[in-house]
């Protein structure tokens, strides 16, 4: 890329230096942390790139075996390294108080030969890591809390905040290109990281999503356990012109949810992990804590929606720390769609050849 060209770009650092000018008596943590997570993002990036070739793929073993981290899922190696990256990026520095991951079953404290600070940072170190050994986008998730400011120990109530009360939110996609998209509560911004320079620069601004789509995105392997509601949306969807929706969609599911967030983000569409009957215990997939409260606040942020299927994610308050809870977001339309249909009475199903018996979604 010639220099010219790189030149009308500004760094992500420049960036937030112009926000921080709005208040004159910032001090300046906040600008250290984002930068901190945005250098431990690159490092994942770097990880991930080199795939076999620095020998990161595959299950983390241990000398039980293969680890199991304390959602019951089984480690990916970049998993492990991914976790390590954010924390040694963040905890030296003296912006955070504490922080947690999907990773580590309890909050992390801050070593004591560091000072502490006053924000809390949650995140999913790597999102779709089942994806990595085939070579599909995969990506990292945050949100930027306030914490205590009394240098004490955090628990896990200082982290169970509703996700209104997020200082920031972004995720990073590690895909042809590195990407993080960054919301500080003023809109959403896109950087791209040039590989020669080492820097995130902003490429896109103010990034809105369309409130209409012709795309949705759901696991269909679950279509027998979704709640009326959900099959109702997905049948019209699929009925295409001949239904009641009189349009055609598209269906696309990636197993990553920031690479669909971020195809979402880029040009619309509606994205759904909803509450299901496939396990009772649980009341949906995704954590609200560093998955679906930090993407749901970029979805806002750009235009977008995001619901619990009924309700706001945002407003959800939380109970735990790993807490589960069903999702829905994207395209402003047709996620208010969805919360009408679960507030409306049950409908019957009305005969429709498309969905006879040898169909895929006969329920």
């Amino acid at each position: 890329m010639p220099l010219s060209a790189r030149s009308q770009h500004s760094t992500l650092t420049q960036f937030l230096i112009e926000e921080r000018r709005k208040y004159p008596g910032a001090s300046g943590d906040f600008n250290a942390l984002i930068l901190d997570i945005a250098l431990a993002c690159k490092a994942i990036a770097r990880g991930v790139a080199f795939g076999e070739l620095g020998q990161v793929l595959g299950d983390h073993k241990t000398g039980d075996g293969a680890s199991v981290n304390v959602q019951g899922e089984a480690q990916k190696t970049l998993d492990v390294l991914s976790n390590q990256a954010f924390i040694r990026r963040t905890e030296w520095a003296g912006n955070l108080a504490g922080m947690a991951s999907e990773e580590m079953e309890h909050p992390y404290q801050i070593p004591t030969q560091y000072p502490r600070g006053k924000y809390l940072l949650v995140f999913d170190p790597l999102d779709g890591s089942s994806n990595i050994d085939v070579n599909v986008s995969v990506g990292s998730i945050f949100s930027v809390l306030r914490g205590p400011e009394d240098g004490r120990d955090v628990q896990e109530a200082d982290f169970l905040q509703a996700g209104t009360r997020q200082v920031a939110a972004g995720y990073a996609i590690y895909g042809p290109t590195t990407m993080l998209m960054l919301t500080l509560g003023n809109g959403v911004q896109g950087f791209t990281l040039d590989p020669n320079l080492g820097e995130f620069m902003l490429t896109h601004r103010n990034i809105q999503i369309p409130p209409d789509t012709h795309e949705f995105a759901i696991n269909a392997s679950n279509s027998r356990f979704w709640e009326a509601p959900v099959k109702r949306y997905v049948d019209e969807c699929l009925a295409g012109k001949t239904g009641t929706r009189r349009k055609d969609f598209n269906m696309r599911w990636i197993a990553s949810m920031v690479a669909e967030a971020h195809r979402i983000l880029m040009r619309g569409g509606v994205f759904m992990y909803p509450r299901d009957t496939k396990d009772p215990s649980k009341a949906g997939r995704l954590r609200l804590l560093y998955e679906a409260n930090p993407v749901g606040m970029i979805m806002e942020q750009a235009g977008g929606r995001a619901s619990t299927g009924e309700k706001p994610v945002l407003d959800v308050a939380p109970t735990s720390l790993h807490q589960r809870i069903g999702l829905v977001f994207g395209s402003r339309n047709e996620v208010e769609r969805i919360e009408r249909y679960h507030s409306e009475p049950a409908q019957a199903e009305e005969h429709n050849p498309l969905f006879a018996e040898r169909s895929l979604f006969r329920f």
